[in-house]
């Protein structure tokens, strides 16, 4: 996920990713602990989108407290 596509994403549609992301992070992580996944590199990966979500819908919040 690019970040062109992350800031044309409203609030909510961020809000609903992000909980989407961290729902699947828990799933991968479980899978590497039991050894059903391999690729360790996915989850880095979803971090790194889930940070970047989380980085657009603060500053869109921001936005939105200073225009009120």
């Amino acid at each position: 996920m690019t970040i062109t596509e992350i800031r044309k994403m409203t609030t909510e549609q961020l809000t609903k990713e992000s909980s989407k992301l961290r729902d699947e992070l828990a799933d991968m992580r479980r899978k590497v602990r039991t050894g059903e996944q391999q690729n360790v590199r996915a989850i880095r990966h979803k971090r790194k989108d889930l940070a970047r979500i989380m980085t657009v819908l603060s500053e869109q919040l921001v936005k939105e407290t200073r225009h009120g």
